[in-house]
């Protein structure tokens, strides 16, 4: 096809069409200007504002989302001016407006609901998408191409039948499933951070109900959803029991750690924020999730332990009932030196250290004559593990060390005498 039968419809437009092209592409390109502008500059306020989800993040990153349609509308309004005082057409501007303004109202919106949605890498891009698909369909109303549209995926069936599944089916089913998903996903989080600051009630206890009354809403929300499309619930009768059939038969260990994770939620056994270690794993339970709990170690790294390894394998829990633990530091010395004075210096270190208790006091105790020296021990009480187990081990040994050196006590070295026999006493 040649350029100038392509280009046909745009070539013939009028002069006064030409003029309000001309007045909407610059206010749109002021519209971005000022939105390229507006992220720079709030950027820079936020350099300094390490809170995530701080009002004045939020309001700023709220100001920088409607900055491109609310400049650009401005912009549209006075060149829609400009163009009445040139007694020239304003019937695209005019269409313009509630397109600007829709997509500021959709960009808000979808923006406060991001908050109900836990912070990651794709959440940008989950809201673009929304954004994106909102305002297309407004556009769609507005220019009064909806309707056309509906026909369109109506006619295209994708299985026939007296009941045919048409593409405007599915398209209405995805639809509807999204916004009760995204609704009832919203008015969970809300609840779920409402029930957390409950106080009076244990943690676990907490996240067990807001896991219970976050997946009874998320299950509620696929049910209106699909009754809302016209599909017959009663239908999922037999469907749900092949279902769980073919769950209880793939999806073992999926449903034991599901499981799993309730009987961790309701028995209290482990909660956020305990110190415990479970195969050479030692750290802080973080969150206690519906497949597995995140165990934070002192690295800084971690580590997803699936529910039902806490229930079938043996955990250690430093802080179950009391948060106090009893810290032994053995030590070994020489038998040319005063095992009294060395036991006395041990007990001085763990009273000088400011984690250790007073009540009960740091004891220390004579506890063999070995081959090369005498084993005495340090026994301390801590009632912070959260804060470090191996470091006030390295903390108590390094005052041991100084407080013998200081005062002459020496620690011993394996040694071993090597007697050559002759070969004529052999």
């Amino acid at each position: 096809m040649k350029p100038e039968v392509l280009f046909a419809p745009v070539l013939q437009l009028s002069p006064e069409r030409w003029w309000q092209l001309a007045a909407i592409a610059l206010a749109l390109l002021i519209g971005a200007v000022a939105h390229r502008w507006a992220v720079r500059w709030v950027e820079r306020r936020l350099s300094d504002d390490a809170a995530p989800r701080s009002w004045r993040r939020a309001l700023l990153r709220a100001a920088e989302r409607l900055t491109f349609p609310l400049v650009a509308l401005a912009a549209a309004l006075l060149t829609r001016v400009g163009l009445v005082l040139a007694h020239l057409p304003t019937d695209w501007l005019a269409l313009l407006t509630p397109l600007l303004l829709s997509l500021a109202g959709i960009r808000l919106a979808v923006y406060l609901l991001r908050f109900a949605l836990r912070p990651g890498p794709a959440l940008r891009v989950w809201e673009q998408l929304l954004s994106l698909g909102a305002w297309t369909f407004v556009a769609l109303y507005l220019l009064g191409w909806i309707s056309p549209l509906w026909h369109a995926l109506e006619s295209v069936k994708l299985i026939p039948g007296q009941n045919p599944i048409t593409l405007f089916t599915v398209v209405k089913a995805g639809v509807s499933l999204g916004a009760m998903l995204l609704v009832t996903w919203w008015l969970g989080a809300a609840l779920e951070r409402r029930i957390m600051s409950v106080g009076g009630v244990s943690a676990s206890v907490r996240v067990g109900i807001a896991k219970v009354v976050k997946f009874l809403l998320i299950t509620l929300g696929v049910l209106l959803g699909l009754n809302a499309v016209g599909i017959d619930l009663t239908a999922f009768a037999v469907f749900g029991g092949a279902l769980g059939v073919g769950l209880g038969l793939g999806l073992q260990r999926i449903a034991s750690n599901l499981v799993s994770g309730f009987i961790l939620l309701f028995d209290r056994s482990i909660r956020p924020g305990d110190v415990i270690s479970l195969a050479n794993r030692f750290g802080w339970v973080q969150e206690l999730r519906a497949r597995y709990i995140v165990v934070r170690d002192r690295d800084g790294v971690e580590t997803l332990i699936p529910n039902e390894n806490l229930i079938t394998s043996e955990v250690v829990n430093w802080s179950y009932s009391d948060r106090r633990i009893r810290l032994k530091t053995p030590v070994l010395i020489s038998y040319r030196d005063d095992p009294e004075l060395a036991l006395s210096l041990l007990e001085q270190a763990g009273r000088e250290h400011p984690r250790v208790l007073d009540d009960p006091p740091p004891a220390a105790r004579l506890l063999a004559f070995e081959d090369n020296g005498m084993r005495v021990e340090l026994r301390a009480w801590i009632d912070d593990p959260e804060e470090g187990v191996n470091n006030i081990r390295s903390e108590l040994n390094l005052a041991i060390w100084r407080a013998f050196k200081a005062h002459g006590i020496t620690i011993p070295v394996p040694q071993r005498d090597l007697r050559i026999v002759p070969e004529s006493d052999a």
